[in-house]
C-alpha cells in the first residue's frame, strides 16, 4: 500500500490521500457519505490496480478520515473542489471515477469540472439527488429551516446526521433532471436488495447520462454496500473492461 500523504488546501486544512502512480488513465475513488479511503472496495480498487500497474488514487473528504475539517463543514460543491485540486495538483492528466453511493452523485459533479480529463465512470449504488428522494417532507422543512436532522445508522452506533448546509448545496447539484454532459463509458452496479439507495435510481441515472455507452448491473441479492467478495469482483472485472 502506498504511503499517507497530505495536501495543503487553500483553506489551510490538509486533505489525506495515498497515489500510487501507473498507467493512465488512473482511478480515482470516491467514498460515500461519512465513509473514507480505508473502506474494503476503495483497499481492493487499489491493490488490484498495483497489480495492474494502474495509476490509483484514494482520498479523504475534508471532515472523513484522516483529513482535517469538520463533517459539519462539508458539501459536495466543496467536495468536489477538493478533489479536483488534488487532481490538478498531482499532475493527472485523464482519470477513471469510481463513485461509491453518494460517491457516485460526486463523481458526476467531478467528472464535469474536469471535462476530457474524465475518460470512465464506474458508480457503486450511486445516489444522485438523494436531497430530493431520501428525505420526508418534514425532514426537507427542517433541513430548509437551518436545522440538523439525525437517522438510525445501519452501519454503525452514532446516529447519521445530515446538515443543513450538506442538504441545500445538494439542491443546487441535483442531476437527474438537468441531464450529465458527459459522453464516455459508464457502468452503474446496484443491488436489488439494496434499503438506501433504490435500485431504480441507477436506471434514472442512466437516462440521465448523456453517454450511450451506459450499463446496468443488478445484482438480485446485492445490498447498498455491494462489498462482498462477489460483488468486488464484479466491480474489479468492469475495471479490467473498461481497460480495453
Amino acid at each position: 500500500m502506498t504511503d499517507l500523504a497530505r495536501f495543503n488546501l487553500p483553506s489551510g486544512q490538509q486533505m489525506a490521500y495515498r497515489h500510487l502512480a501507473g498507467t493512465a488513465p488512473t482511478i480515482v475513488f470516491l467514498p460515500g457519505y461519512m465513509s473514507d479511503m480505508a473502506g474494503g472496495k476503495a483497499q481492493a480498487v487499489m491493490e488490484w490496480a498495483q497489480r495492474r500497474g494502474r495509476g490509483c488514487l484514494l482520498l479523504d473528504y475534508t471532515g472523513c478520515g484522516q483529513s482535517d475539517g469538520a463533517f459539519a463543514d462539508g458539501s459536495l460543491s466543496r467536495w468536489r473542489d477538493e478533489v479536483v485540486a488534488l487532481i490538478v495538483h498531482l499532475g493527472i492528466e485523464s482519470v477513471q471515477l469510481v463513485g461509491s453511493s453518494m460517491g457516485g452523485w460526486l463523481m458526476l459533479l467531478v467528472a464535469e469540472a474536469l471535462g476530457d480529463r474524465a475518460k470512465a465512470l464506474i458508480g457503486i449504488a450511486s445516489a444522485p439527488d438523494f436531497t430530493e428522494w431520501g428525505f420526508s417532507q418534514s425532514q426537507r422543512i427542517a433541513l430548509a429551516a437551518g436545522r440538523t436532522i439525525f437517522e438510525d445508522n445501519p452501519y454503525g452506533p452514532e446516529p447519521t446526521p445530515t446538515h443543513a448546509r450538506f442538504w441545500s448545496d445538494g439542491e443546487r447539484n441535483k442531476r437527474l433532471a438537468a441531464g450529465v454532459a458527459f459522453d464516455g463509458p459508464v457502468r452503474l452496479l446496484h443491488g436489488l436488495e439494496d434499503a438506501d439507495v433504490p435500485w431504480e435510481i441507477s436506471l434514472r441515472l442512466a437516462r440521465a447520462l448523456r453517454s450511450a455507452d451506459v450499463q446496468v448491473h443488478l445484482i438480485k441479492d446485492g445490498d447498498h454496500r455491494l462489498s462482498r467478495e462477489s460483488d468486488i469482483a464484479l466491480l474489479l472485472r468492469e475495471l479490467a473492461d473498461l481497460e480495453g
